[in-house]
C-alpha cells in the first residue's frame, strides 16, 4: 500500500510513498529494541558526539530538507529554511544531556540512597502534518540523548522530510534501528506503538479527539505518554497596549502556517473601548499579508495543507457567521484560502472550536475580569498572549488564564529550551527545556547498606 504525496499549492502529485503494515511495523519495533540495548551501553560522551554530527548532517542539508517541505506542506521557503535549522538547533541543544543525567546521592540512616536516570527503551513519536520536522525533533532529540531508541510515525500527508531526516541519522552514524522513520496510516503504524508493549512511551501531537484515544490505549499498559493537543487560544488586548503594535503583530499570531498551529491564537479579544480603533489598524495589516507561491521569497503565507483539509475549515464559514474582512489570496489550482476575520457571537461554533486554518474570531470585553472569563471559556489552554502597558496587570492577567504557554507584549512564546504546559484539553505539555532528557528515563533508587 502506497500514499500519494501532493504538492498543496498545486495539486499536482509529487511521489509515492509506501506504507508499512502491521508486520512491518512490529518488525521495525524488534530492530528498535536490539539497537536501544547497545546505545544505552554508549559511553554519553560518544552518545553526545554521534548526536552533535547528526546536527551537522542536517545543517549540510538544509537548503534541501527546507525544499522538501515546501513541496509536501506548502510552508513559505524561507520558513521551511528556519525549521530545518531548528532541527539542527534542537539536536544541538540536546546533544548537551547525556552527561548530566546527574542522579543524586540522599542521605539515609545505615547507608545511602543513590538515584539514577535509566533509559525507557523504545520511544514512539507520532507527529502532525503541520509542522513535520520541528515537531518531530522535540521528541527524537531528548529522546535519544537519554539513551532510547525512536520509532517515529510521520503524518501522511507530509511523511517527506522525516524520512530525509531518517536517512540522515544513518549517514551521521547512529546505529542501524535506532531511529527508524515508519510511514503509515495512524490506525496501524500509530495504533501498534500504542499496543506493542516493546514501545515503552508514545509521544503525540495532534487532535485531542486521536490524543484521548492514545492515551487510553496506553492506559492498558500503564505505558507513558506526551500529548500535545487542540487549541482555541486568546490574543488579549487591552485599552492601554501599545494599540497600533498589537494590531500590526495580531496577523502574524493566528496566521501564520497558513493558521495551522495548535498555539494558534485563533479568538482575538479586544477591549471595547479601544474596539473600532483596534479593528481599523488590523484590517490594513490582514491585507497586507502576502499569501502566495511558497516557493518565492517575499511569501509570508503559504496554501492549506490540502484540498481536503481547505474544505474542513471552509466548513466553519457558514452564512450566519458574520465576516467583517479578509486578505487575499491566490486564485487557481492548490488549497488556498484568504486571511478571514469573523465577528461571532460568544459561544459560537467558529468562536469555540479548532478552526486550524487563517481564520480568527474577534470579540468585545468589558474589563480584566470579563477578559479573564471569556479566555477560560474554553475546553483548551494551551496558549495565549497578553498586551498591556501595565507589568502588574500582565502578570495577573497571565497567571489568571488557563493556558501552558503565554506570552506578554509579543505573539511568539514556544521555545524548545523551555517546558510548555497543556490545560484542560489540550493535553499533557510539551517536556522540553533543560530537564527533557529526564521525561524520556525511569528514575532508579538504589539503598546501599553500610552495616
Amino acid at each position: 500500500m502506497s500514499y500519494t504525496v501532493i504538492n498543496p499549492a498545486t495539486g499536482a502529485p509529487v511521489t509515492e510513498v509506501a506504507h508499512l503494515d502491521v508486520d512491518a511495523t512490529d518488525a521495525a519495533i524488534a530492530h528498535a529494541v536490539r539497537a536501544q540495548r547497545d546505545w544505552a551501553s554508549v559511553a554519553p560522551a560518544d552518545r553526545a558526539r554521534v548526536l552533535r554530527r547528526f546536527a551537522d548532517a542536517v545543517d549540510a542539508d538544509v537548503e534541501h530538507l527546507a525544499q522538501l517541505e515546501t513541496v509536501n506542506s506548502g510552508h513559505p521557503i524561507t520558513q521551511s529554511r528556519w525549521e530545518a535549522g531548528h532541527v539542527r538547533d534542537v539536536l544541538e541543544y540536546y546533544s548537551g544531556s547525556p552527561e548530566r543525567l546527574i542522579g543524586q546521592q540522599i542521605p539515609v540512616a545505615g547507608g545511602m540512597n543513590v538515584t539514577f536516570h535509566e533509559p525507557l527503551g523504545v520511544v514512539s513519536v507520532i507527529t502532525p502534518w503541520n509542522f513535520p520536522m520541528t515537531i518531530a525533533s522535540w521528541g527524537f532529540a531528548p529522546a535519544l540523548a537519554a539513551g532510547n531508541a525512536v520509532v517515529l510515525k510521520p503524518a501522511e500527508w507530509t511523511p517527506l522530510t522525516s524520512l530525509r531526516l531518517g536517512e540522515l541519522a544513518l549517514e551521521a552514524g547512529l546505529p542501524e534501528g535506532l531511529f527508524q522513520v515508519l510511514a503509515g496510516r495512524g490506525s496501524v503504524v500509530g495504533e501498534r506503538f500504542v499496543t506493542n508493549p516493546s514501545v515503552r512511551k508514545v509521544v503525540f501531537t495532534g487532535s485531542t479527539e486521536v490524543g484521548k484515544r492514545i492515551m487510553a490505549g496506553c492506559a492498558d499498559q500503564v505505558k507513558r505518554v506526551t500529548l500535545e493537543l487542540g487549541g482555541k487560544s486568546a490574543n488579549i488586548v487591552f485599552a492601554d497596549a501599545d494599540i497600533e503594535r498589537a494590531a500590526a503583530t495580531a496577523p502574524y499570531s493566528v496566521f501564520d502556517n497558513a493558521g495551522q498551529d495548535c498555539c494558534a491564537r485563533s479568538r482575538l479579544l479586544v477591549q471595547r473601548s479601544v474596539y473600532d480603533r483596534f479593528m481599523e489598524h488590523f484590517e490594513r495589516a490582514v491585507q497586507g499579508v502576502r499569501v502566495g507561491d511558497p516557493t518565492l521569497e517575499s511569501t509570508e503565507v503559504g496554501p492549506l495543507v490540502s484540498q481536503a483539509h481547505r474544505e474542513s475549515v471552509a466548513g466553519f464559514l457558514t452564512d450566519d457567521v458574520p465576516v467583517a474582512f479578509r486578505g487575499s489570496c491566490p486564485d487557481g489550482p492548490g488549497a488556498w484560502f484568504a486571511p478571514t476575520v469573523v465577528t461571532p457571537e460568544r459561544g459560537s461554533r467558529i468562536a469555540t472550536e479548532e478552526v486550524f486554518g487563517p481564520v480568527v474570531s474577534v470579540l468585545p470585553f468589558e474589563d480584566e475580569a470579563d477578559a479573564l472569563h471569556l479566555a477560560n471559556d474554553s475546553d483548551f489552554g494551551l496558549s495565549g498572549s497578553i498586551w498591556t502597558s501595565d507589568l502588574g496587570r500582565g502578570i495577573r492577567v497571565a497567571r489568571g488564564v488557563e493556558g501552558g504557554n503565554l506570552s506578554v507584549n509579543s505573539h511568539s512564546s514556544v521555545r524548545y529550551t523551555t517546558p510548555f504546559g497543556g490545560f484542560k484539553q489540550s493535553g499533557l505539555g510539551r517536556e522540553l527545556g533543560p530537564d527533557a532528557a529526564e521525561h524520556f528515563t525511569e528514575t532508579k533508587n538504589v539503598f546501599f547498606a553500610s552495616e
